[in-house]
């Protein structure tokens, strides 16, 4: 006789629910971006945080380089498949939105184009100048793939001068090549490293997700890897299978759990750690850079 195994649910509990609010902030950021032909990760990834961060805080996260990724990481919800071509007038009109929602700071992201030999550092570049140009008083943070691991790639971008340059790990060690596709945990780090040798003067930040397996003890290991590689900023939350075909969420940590790795973090001596079941890589970015940026000049690491 053949048994079935089944596997069990983990029941959302009650301190992820999430507030909706689709006021005219709302509303009138999401026309923007569509009369715009623009792309936010803040709607292709599903972020729990749309509503708060469209409707109360008007804030967004660009994504650039097209909605379609070349990596199919089994976290994500953004698609995968072949890409489109390169669209050179991005830029401008990411750079128009930001002044038009009059922006303190802003997060650019991709899509990973690992059919572009210089990953999009292009793009992403003249997307920073742009920004420049017409907004110069907006501090900017990039966060984009790792590019292929090149160091042109990386230079490229880092040429630009962004205040923040965040790339994620997204997992542990142990998970690393289960969750993600083509990316390596190694590589993440040595990309950071670089970025640190290029631009010593500008932060680094790194965020990784729990409730995919993890244990305490190798979340904290991973700590230890960012701050071996110089990262200044981390953000830690949990991980929510955007759909069936996603990997499952194993556990959902405690507030409690979140505030004493946001402690442990700290000690361990990133200058910033948002660490809670809602945190995102870009959520709140604008108090993060702030405070993160401060601690990082007065103490020139």
């Amino acid at each position: 006789m053949i048994k079935m195994v089944i596997k069990k649910h983990v029941r959302k509990p009650e301190w992820l629910q999430i507030k909706l609010n689709t006021n005219e902030n709302y509303s009138s950021l999401k026309k923007m971006m569509r009369d715009k032909q623009l792309h936010t990760v803040c709607e292709e990834a599903k972020c729990p945080n749309i509503h708060e961060c469209w409707a109360v805080r008007r804030t967004a996260t660009f994504m650039i380089l097209g909605d379609v990724c070349t990596r199919a990481c089994r976290f994500c919800a953004v698609k995968t498949g072949l890409p489109t071509e390169l669209d050179w007038q991005e830029p401008e009109r990411v750079a128009d939105s930001v002044v038009q929602m009059n922006l303190k700071h802003v997060v650019i992201t991709a899509v990973a184009r690992d059919d572009l030999k210089d990953g999009g550092a292009g793009v992403f570049a003249e997307t920073v100048r742009a920004i420049r140009r017409k907004s110069p008083l907006t501090s900017i943070e990039v966060l984009p793939s790792d590019m292929g691991g090149v160091y042109e790639n990386l230079k490229t971008l880092l040429d630009t001068r962004p205040n923040i340059l965040n790339h994620n790990i997204e997992t542990v060690r142990n998970l690393s090549d289960r969750v993600r596709s083509k990316a390596k945990y190694d590589r993440s780090l040595q990309f950071l490293r670089r970025a640190k040798e290029m631009q010593p003067d500008i932060p680094t930040k790194s965020s990784i997700m729990i409730g995919l397996g993890e244990t305490k003890e190798e979340i904290i290991e991973a700590m230890d890897d960012l701050r071996e590689n110089h990262v200044n900023i981390l953000t830690i939350g949990q991980y929510l299978q955007p759909s069936k075909k996603h990997l499952p969420v194993i556990k959902y940590w405690k507030p409690a759990e979140f505030a004493e790795l946001k402690e442990i973090a700290l000690s361990k001596g990133f200058h910033h750690c948002e660490s809670g079941p809602l945190v995102r890589s870009s959520y709140h970015a604008d108090e993060q850079v702030d405070m993160a940026t401060k601690q990082f000049h007065s103490q020139n690491i």
